[in-house]
């Protein structure tokens, strides 16, 4: 079938828009609407709201919200709300949280937080005629211009924190940056730093415009590129962390204290080194990571790319957490940037994102931070203690059995027969299909 392209799709009623899918590219087949509408909200209005969030919605894509019990962090013992859709995330980061329960749970600390954004602009001109007139006259108009935007930030603690000019013309002509780095408190702070971008946009062409300092040639030559936020934040970074002397490891996996610290800690070293296991490695954690941050309502698009490009910082992939099992002490942590907020953005409007801060005692941006640290070291701890000991599949597929079973119309008392049959054995596809099979041919 040659489909058309659509004039004013924006514009169509939802049910429209759903008509005009059906029509075009599902061969009229109505029983695709019922999948669409068996996600509907009960409540119109809390649907409406849903479909406000984002532009063309015609149905909600849900996933399961679980709850992860038992975290000891900084001495609160939390249960951390969880939305992912990956089988035994949810059962790891317990499994990590009960494991170090008893063990003075888990430490962190903010290293810093703070937030990055850049003006890119072309100027033809010589780079020490421009830091003179940045540094004399330029950076003093360009806070002055945005008073009136970080008011509200500078009384709650927050705002402009430093302004710099970047030469970059030797990576590509005439080009330069102002970077300015922010502190936005307890809101993820996009809106408020690119609005102050944009305006030292308009302020810096305005004065060019204005000063004496350049040819009219020169100000000719003046580009504004582009005004934007950088979701790489090295310096908004948290530390989690988890120790206990090697003896107290009481590791259940039928190898000694020793011998887990030994092989725990190569397992580390090796994604330190190596970029293929660096990836799956970082994944792991980013698992845990996520699941937090999509139930608190932020942005896990971010919070992946700037960990990954943090992961990179020093020109090779690598590890996000560290181990260490000198004198005695096994240590595991993670140094992880990220930025998050608590107010603004879905905090406010999202039912469940509510209930998910409330759950956790209304956390300031600083103590989410923490939290998904600890997520994400709570995560990597499990995945690897799985790894070095009875391999990663027998835990994973054993979650992942009731997701074979669904697929293929298991009943409530197949579903039990199998949870039985596989409790001393390895879960795999190709067993869990073969013995349905016999079980459905008796």
């Amino acid at each position: 079938m040659n489909h058309q392209p659509v004039e004013g799709f924006s514009k169509l009623s939802k049910q429209r828009k759903i008509d005009w899918l059906i029509s075009e590219y599902l061969s009229n087949d109505r029983s695709y609407e019922q999948i669409l509408q068996q996600y509907w909200n009960n409540s119109a209005e809390l649907q409406k709201l849903h479909e406000e969030f984002s532009e063309n919605t015609i149905s909600n894509f849900y996933m399961p919200y679980g709850i992860a019990p038992n975290f000891l962090i900084d001495g609160k013992l939390l249960a951390l709300p969880m939305a992912v859709e990956e089988s035994s995330v949810v059962a790891a980061a317990s499994k990590a949280a009960k494991f170090w329960i008893d063990k003075g749970g888990f430490k962190t600390t903010i290293i810093n937080t703070e937030k990055l954004g850049h003006t890119h602009f072309i100027f033809n001109v010589e780079s020490h005629k421009l830091l003179h007139f940045f540094n004399f006259s330029l950076k003093k108009k360009l806070l002055e211009a945005t008073e009136d935007i970080t008011s509200n930030m500078r009384k709650r603690g927050g705002g402009i924190l430093d302004i710099k000019l970047i030469d970059k013309t030797s990576e590509m002509p005439n080009y330069y940056q102002l970077k300015a780095s922010f502190d936005t408190v307890d809101s993820m702070g996009a809106n408020f730093i690119n609005s102050c971008l944009e305006q030292f946009g308009k302020t810096l062409r305005q004065e060019v415009a204005e000063s004496t300092d350049f040819t009219q040639e020169e100000k000719d030559s003046l580009q504004i590129v582009m005004n934007i936020l950088s979701n790489f934040t090295p310096d908004c970074i948290v530390r989690a962390e988890v120790s206990c002397k090697i003896e107290e490891l009481n590791d259940d996996s039928g190898i000694s204290n020793e011998e887990f610290a030994r092989k725990f800690k190569q397992a580390v070293t090796i994604a330190e080194i190596e970029p293929f296991r660096a990836t799956t490695h970082n994944k792991g954690i980013m698992n845990g990571v996520d699941a937090v941050v999509i139930a608190t309502g932020n942005d896990f698009r971010a919070t992946e790319a700037c960990a990954h490009a943090y992961a990179a910082r020093n020109g090779k992939y690598s590890s996000l957490t560290h181990c260490t099992t000198d004198n005695g002490i096994f240590r595991f942590w993670i140094d992880l940037p990220i930025s998050v907020g608590v107010v603004g953005g879905l905090t406010n409007l999202h039912p469940l994102v509510k209930f998910s801060l409330a759950l956790l005692g209304k956390p300031s941006a600083q103590e989410l931070m923490s939290i998904l640290a600890v997520s994400g070291l709570a995560q990597n701890f499990g995945a690897l203690r799985s790894l070095i000991t009875t391999g990663i599949q027998k835990g994973h597929m054993k979650m992942h059995l009731l997701n074979i079973l669904n697929q293929m119309g298991a009943t409530e008392e197949e579903k039990q027969y199998f949870v039985t049959y596989f409790k001393d054995k390895t879960v795999s596809h190709h067993e869990v299909i073969s013995e349905f099979n016999r079980l459905r041919a008796q």
